[in-house]
C-alpha cells in the first residue's frame, strides 16, 4: 500500500469514481442535511436513494453559497451547495436526535472554489467541545470526508466550525446513521472512546465503484484499492448466500480478495505515518472469507502480525462464511506501519483478504465536558424554538 493509502487518506467520491447503488431499504435512523441547501428544501440523490433535507432548522449562522459551475456535478448533487461561516470564529450546528445511541457520524466537504478566491481553507472541526480534526485541502475539485464512531451520552449533538486564521470555515454535508446491530461490534477498551476512520477499502483490480447505502445498509463507504504485487480471486455471492457475522459486511465487496502471488509469500499493506511523533492507538477490522470451494487437501490458515507482532490467528476459512479478525486498542508510534498476513507452516495456501477497515481512538471522555458546555449547548438548541424537533430522514 506504501504512500497510497496515506495519500489517499479521506478523499472519497473522486471524479473517477462511481457511486454504484441498488434499491429497497429503510432510510430509519438516517439524518442526511446538505448545507446550504435552501430552507424546506428535500430531494432524493439518484445515485444512493438517499434523502437529503436543508440544513435551516439545525443552524442561524453562516451563508449559503454555491460551488463553482465547473465544480457541480450530477453525480453528487449534495456538493452543490455549501454554508460558509465569514463571521464568528466558532459556528456550530445543533441536531436533535431521537436516541441516545451509537452513531457513524461524517461530516463532508468540497471548496469548489465557491468564493471565487481560489485559495484552498484550512478549518478545525469539533464534536461539541472535543477538537475533531483539523480539515485540509489538496485539491480545489476533490471533495474530503471525516467520519467517526461514537456514542451519544445526550439526546442532541453539536457539530462546529471553528475559524483558526487560515481561512473561512465551510461545510458541504453532514450525515449521521444509527449503526444498530453492528453498534455492539464496534467496541472500544474504554466506553468514552470515539473511532475516527483512518481508511475502510475493499481489494479488487477491476473496479473503481465506491460502495455505500445501499449495498451498506449502515451506510459505510468503501472504496477499492489494489496493489499489482497481488492476485486477484473472485466469486459471486449474494447478501442472502453469505454467512454473516455481527459486522455485516456488503456481500458485493467480499466477492473479491487479494492474496499473494507466490504461495509462500506474505501479503502485506504498510502506509506511512506522518505524525510519527504520536503513539497513535489502533483498531482494525480484517473481512474475510473463502472465495474457492478448496479440495480436501488443501487448507488456509495465517497469522495476523502489526510491526512484527502476531495479534491473530486464522485456523482456517470456510466457503462463503464471513470471518472478521480484528486488533483492538493497539497502541504504536510506528512511522512506517505495516500489516502482515503470514501463512502459518501447516497451511497449503496464501493468505487472503477482502476487505479492511483502521481506525484510530479519540478520546471524547463525556467527563470533560463540563456543566457550563452542557447548558450552552441546551440554549443553542432553544433558540430555533418549534423547529427542533427531532430529526430523522425517512
Amino acid at each position: 500500500m506504501a504512500k497510497m493509502i496515506a495519500s489517499s487518506l479521506f478523499l472519497l467520491l473522486g471524479a473517477l469514481s462511481f457511486i454504484a447503488m441498488i434499491q429497497g431499504q429503510d432510510q430509519s435512523g438516517f439524518i442526511s442535511i446538505d448545507c446550504g441547501l435552501p430552507d424546506n428544501s428535500i430531494y432524493t440523490e439518484k445515485n444512493t436513494g438517499i434523502n437529503y433535507i436543508s440544513d435551516a432548522n439545525f443552524i442561524d449562522s453562516g451563508v449559503s453559497k454555491t460551488v463553482s459551475p465547473q465544480d457541480k456535478t450530477t453525480d453528487q448533487q449534495y456538493f452543490d451547495y455549501l454554508r460558509s461561516f465569514p463571521n464568528g470564529i466558532r459556528n456550530c450546528y445543533s441536531i436533535n436526535v431521537t436516541s441516545v445511541k451509537r452513531y457513524l457520524i461524517r461530516a463532508s466537504f468540497l471548496y469548489g472554489n465557491y468564493d471565487g478566491l481560489n485559495k484552498l481553507p484550512e478549518f478545525d472541526l469539533y464534536l461539541g467541545v472535543h477538537f475533531w480534526e483539523t480539515v485540509k485541502f489538496t485539491d480545489s475539485s476533490v471533495s474530503i470526508n471525516y467520519e467517526l464512531i461514537h456514542t451519544l451520552s445526550l439526546d442532541y449533538i453539536q457539530i462546529c466550525l471553528v475559524n483558526k486564521g487560515t481561512g473561512t470555515p465551510f461545510i458541504s454535508v453532514i450525515e449521521m446513521r444509527i449503526l444498530g446491530n453492528v453498534a455492539t461490534s464496534y467496541v472500544t477498551i474504554e466506553s468514552s472512546t470515539s473511532l475516527a476512520r483512518f481508511q475502510r477499502l475493499y481489494f479488487s483490480s477491476f473496479t473503481n465503484l465506491i460502495y455505500r447505502y445501499q449495498y451498506d445498509p449502515y451506510d459505510r463507504i468503501w472504496e477499492p484499492y489494489w496493489d499489482d504485487k497481488w492476485r486477484l480471486i473472485s466469486s459471486n455471492y449474494s447478501n442472502q448466500a453469505l454467512d454473516q457475522d455481527s459486522f455485516i459486511p456488503p456481500a458485493v465487496v467480499l466477492e473479491t480478495a487479494a492474496t499473494s502471488i507466490n504461495d509462500t509469500a506474505s501479503l502485506e499493506f504498510h502506509w506511512d505515518n506522518d505524525d510519527n511523533k504520536t503513539q497513535h492507538q489502533y483498531y482494525f477490522y480484517l473481512y474475510l472469507t473463502e472465495l474457492q470451494q478448496l479440495g480436501a487437501d488443501q487448507t488456509r490458515s495465517f497469522n495476523i502480525n502489526m510491526d512484527g507482532e502476531t495479534w491473530n490467528t486464522l485456523e482456517s476459512l470456510q466457503y462463503g462464511k464471513v470471518y472478521t479478525k480484528h486488533v483492538r486498542g493497539l497502541s504504536s508510534g510506528c512511522k512506517k506501519c505495516r500489516i502482515s498476513l503470514i501463512r502459518t507452516e501447516s497451511s497449503t495456501l496464501p493468505p487472503i483478504i477482502s476487505a479492511l477497515e483502521i481506525y484510530l481512538a479519540k478520546n471524547f471522555s463525556s467527563q470533560s465536558e463540563t456543566n457550563k458546555d452542557a447548558e450552552f449547548g441546551k440554549q443553542q438548541l432553544n433558540r430555533f424554538g418549534f423547529k427542533r424537533t427531532p430529526s430523522k430522514t425517512k
